[in-house]
Formats: C-alpha cells, sequence, structure tokens
C-alpha cells in the first residue's frame, strides 16, 4: 500500500509526525513518500544546506522525500506567517495535480490548516483516500495564541475547518478532549480516532551527551522545561512561581531549553527580577536531548489557562515520559489526567505561580526514590500505551480499513 506523507513540517525540523514516523510505516510494510517544504521551522530562517528550488528529492534513513518551495518565516506577523502558509499550500495543489504518483491513502498532517485544504483538493483531483491528523485545533489556538484576534477572520477559519473536516475520509486527534470538540461541531464520531503522540524514543533513551558547562551540577535540584516558548506557553507564568521559590528553596533551579518568538521577553523578565535560579539554553539537537533531560531532576510542562488547551496534550508529555523523570504538569484537563493515570508526576494549576511553586518545592522535598518510582511509572506506562510501535501500529489499521 502506497502512503503519501502531506506535511509542511519534516526532518530536520522538530517534527512530531517526522521520519521515525516514516520509518516505522516502511518497516511495517508500506511504501511511503513524504511531501514536504524546505527546512525553516522553528526560526524562520532556512536550514544550512539547503536552498529554495522548485522541487528537490533525497532520501532521510531510507524514506523518500520531496520538497517543494515555500515561504519560509515563523514570526509574529500574521502577513507574513501566512505567506509561509500559503505558499506550500500552492506548491503541495501543483505537485499533487500534476507531479505525483497516485497513493492509495494521503496522510496529511495539521497545522497548519492550508494542508488540510491542499490534501482535500488533491482527493477530488485524484480520487485518493485522505486521512486528517489534527495536531491543533483551528481556529481555536489562533485565538487562544493571540495570532488572530478578529472574529471576523476566525469565523472564516471555522467554516473552512468544517469544510476540510467533511471532505476528508477519516480523522485522527491526541487526545480525547480533541475528540470531543469535533463532535461537539457536527463530525460524527465514527469518523474519528484518537491515537496519542509519541517521542523520538532512541534520542529520548540515550544518556550520552555534553551539557552545558552552566548546566546545574548535582547541588541543585533542576527542574527542565524543554521545547518550543511561545505565546501558548506562558512562560511568563513560570518565571513569576520561580521568584517565589527563589525566597523558599534555594538549591531549586529552572531551566529551559529552546527556542520561539518569547525567549527574548523571558530572559528580559530574569534581568529585571534578578533570578538567579532560572537559566536558559539554546535548542540542541533531538539526539542530544536525552541527555539533558536525563540530568534533570523533574521536567516541566506549563500552557496557558483555557478551554483549548485543557483538550490538548503537549507533545513534551510523552517524551518527558519516555525519558523516566518525574513531571511537573501545569496544563489542565487531558494532559493532567494522563499524568493521573501513570502516577508520574505532579499537577499545578496553569497561570498560577503560587500553585507552580508549591509543586516544584513538593517534588523537591520528595525522597530520590519516591521520583525515581514516579519517573519509571511514566516510562512503562509510556512503552505500554504511547510507543510508537503501539501508534504506528493504529495508523496502519485505520490505512487499511479506509482502503478497503
Amino acid at each position: 500500500m502506497q502512503i503519501l506523507i502531506l506535511t509542511q513540517w519534516f526532518d530536520p525540523e522538530p517534527a512530531i509526525k517526522g521520519v521515525i514516523f516514516a520509518k516505522e510505516l516502511v518497516g511495517q510494510g508500506f511504501d511511503v513518500e513524504v511531501v514536504t517544504g524546505f527546512p525553516n521551522y522553528p526560526g524562520g530562517k532556512l536550514y544550512p544546506g539547503y536552498k529554495i528550488e522548485w522541487i528537490q528529492r533525497e532520501v532521510i534513513d531510507g524514506v523518500k522525500v520531496t520538497r517543494l518551495p515555500l515561504y519560509p518565516s515563523h514570526n509574529q506577523n500574521a502577513l507574513e506567517r501566512m505567506l509561509n502558509y500559503v505558499s506550500f499550500s500552492v506548491s503541495a495543489l501543483l505537485y499533487g495535480f500534476f507531479m505525483v504518483k497516485r497513493p492509495d491513502v494521503i496522510y496529511a498532517y495539521h497545522p497548519p490548516l492550508t494542508v488540510g485544504i491542499a490534501a482535500s483538493f488533491i482527493r477530488l483531483f485524484k480520487r485518493v483516500l485522505v486521512v486528517y491528523d489534527i495536531q491543533d485545533m483551528w481556529p481555536d489556538s489562533l485565538r487562544a495564541t493571540g495570532m488572530v484576534s478578529n472574529c471576523y477572520v476566525l469565523d472564516i477559519v471555522g467554516r473552512i475547518c468544517k469544510m476540510v473536516y467533511r471532505s476528508v475520509d477519516h480523522i485522527v486527534v491526541l487526545s480525547p478532549g480533541f475528540k470531543q470538540l469535533l463532535i461537539d461541531r457536527g463530525v460524527p464520531a465514527r469518523k474519528i480516532d484518537v491515537i496519542y503522540n509519541w517521542c523520538d524514543q532512541a534520542a529520548m533513551s540515550n544518556p550520552r551527551g555534553i551539557a552545558p558547562n552552566e548546566f546545574p551540577g548535582s547541588d541543585r535540584f533542576t527542574i527542565v522545561f524543554a521545547g518550543n516558548m511561545g505565546k501558548a506557553q506562558a512562560l511568563d507564568t513560570v518565571l513569576a512561581a520561580a521568584e517565589i521559590v527563589q525566597t523558599k528553596a534555594t538549591n531549586i533551579c529552572f531551566v529551559f531549553i529552546g527556542g520561539g518568538v518569547e525567549v527574548n521577553n523571558l530572559k528580559k523578565i530574569v534581568k529585571e527580577k534578578n533570578l538567579h535560579n532560572v537559566l536558559f539554553f539554546q535548542a540542541v539537537p533531538m539526539t542530544d536531548m536525552g541527555a539533558l533531560l536525563c540530568k534533570a531532576d523533574a521536567l516541566l510542562a506549563h500552557l496557558k489557562k483555557d478551554t483549548l488547551f485543557s483538550a490538548t496534550i503537549p507533545s513534551k508529555t510523552q517524551a518527558y515520559m519516555a525519558a523516566g523523570k518525574p513531571l511537573l504538569i501545569a496544563v489542565e484537563g487531558d494532559a493532567a489526567q494522563l499524568v493521573k493515570d501513570a502516577g508520574c508526576g505532579i499537577t499545578a494549576e496553569p497561570e498560577n505561580p503560587e500553585s507552580i511553586a508549591e509543586a516544584a518545592i513538593k517534588l523537591c522535598s520528595m525522597s530520590s526514590s519516591e521520583r525515581n518510582a514516579m519517573g519509571a511509572r511514566g516510562k512503562k506506562y509510556y512503552q505500554s500505551h504511547l510507543s510508537l510501535r503501539v501508534g504506528v501500529e493504529k495508523y496502519a489499521a485505520i490505512f487499511k480499513k479506509i482502503a478497503r
């Protein structure tokens, strides 16, 4: 069976459904082609070694990858961000109409919505089945992150979303909350499956790596946040928690690893508040991330207090569980429930500095054996319910079912 993966983000960009997903599909007997853009996420700058061309073909770890031109951008400018999305969508449409070998199934990754639009038109033109993977609920996330505030625009986006939902053959979502949101919007329950995300398991299980010289030593209790630092993460709240902690537990240190549009603002806050228990490190290759997480005592996830985010599960949750470390999860809803079900961490109220500070101090006060047991439970739960093998087997079953 031939699967065409249509996604704007793919390795070497940080991508949840990247090369490890494609490789596992190949390993399970599928013929896979990835159609994607030239790598520029999350910085909005073209990656070294790449230049925009009409078409570029390469093979990554045995996976056939076709790259199409786009306008590289990922800043807060709505017009430039839209140009980025639309340019790839147009390229994908032209490639899908005139150049691609007709697959049995198109797997389309959302966001952005423009990929779903392209997949819907290719479906009509080529008469091919489409499985639509919704990782970000639009227009809800556009509103929640502040990227779009115009009610008229949000309404248009919502109508287009419903059109795409009707046109595709099957939908996959990352959480039960997302499934319920779609059902509330008129999508038949039988058309939706929940498949939890996985992580780069090889990277998470690799303890080898060199930490920066400034990384806290064993005399500090280190709480690590790793990943994108944008509006949705609302990490100014975590800095407010760090300010509280600084007066109560001087051995606790908050470490932020990654990039994003809010990094400079967060560093400014640290300087203004004279926080000595906060450190920032640039994003590292995923192959080195496991080593850094292994050096942490606890791992932090935080999202804004919003109805949308209570229905989502940030992808770092699975990576943290696979790393075998206790979690401090300040996300409401499905993410908090997942951590409770696994018994692998402590929950806190999002956008509540006092609650986060209290949870951090509680974790620090636990014995190392208690924290190790939490981490072990999380890793076991991940392997049994959330792993790459488990997830791809579920996708394979969907592909085969709708193809019949």
